[in-house]
C-alpha cells in the first residue's frame, strides 16, 4: 500500500511541474499582414512553412529557425518576417514570464 501511495504521490508531483509551464501565445492583431512576395507569385510558388520562434520575457521575437521549408527561400524569408513582427503573450514558468520557443506554420497558396 505504501508504494501504491508512493508512487501516487511521484506522479501527481511530476504532472503538477509540468502544468506550471505554459508557451508563449501570439497576438495575431499585432502582425505585420502577410504579402505574397512578387518573385514568388512570378515562379507561382506556394508550400507551407514550418518555423520556431524564440520568444523573451517581454513578447517580442528574438529569434527564429525554419524547422521545414517551403521549398522556396522566398517564401521561407517572408514568413520568417511576418512572424518576427508579431507580439506574443510570453511563456511562464510557475506564473513568471519566460523565453520560451514556440512552434508555428504558416501556408503560402495562389488560389
Amino acid at each position: 500500500m505504501k508504494k501504491l501511495l508512493l508512487i501516487s504521490a511521484l506522479t501527481l508531483a511530476s504532472s503538477l511541474s509540468f502544468a506550471n509551464e505554459v508557451a508563449p501565445v501570439m497576438d495575431k492583431q499585432t502582425c505585420e499582414k502577410p504579402v505574397y512576395p512578387k518573385a514568388a507569385l512570378i515562379n507561382e510558388e506556394a508550400g507551407a512553412v514550418a518555423l520556431s520562434v524564440l520568444v523573451a520575457p517581454d513578447g517580442s521575437v528574438v529569434d527564429s529557425k525554419i524547422d521545414k521549408s517551403s521549398g522556396s527561400k522566398t517564401l521561407d524569408k517572408a514568413t520568417v518576417k511576418v512572424f518576427s513582427s508579431c507580439k506574443f503573450k510570453p511563456g511562464t514558468k510557475d506564473g513568471k514570464a519566460q523565453q520560451a520557443w514556440v512552434k508555428l506554420e504558416y501556408v503560402w497558396s495562389l488560389s
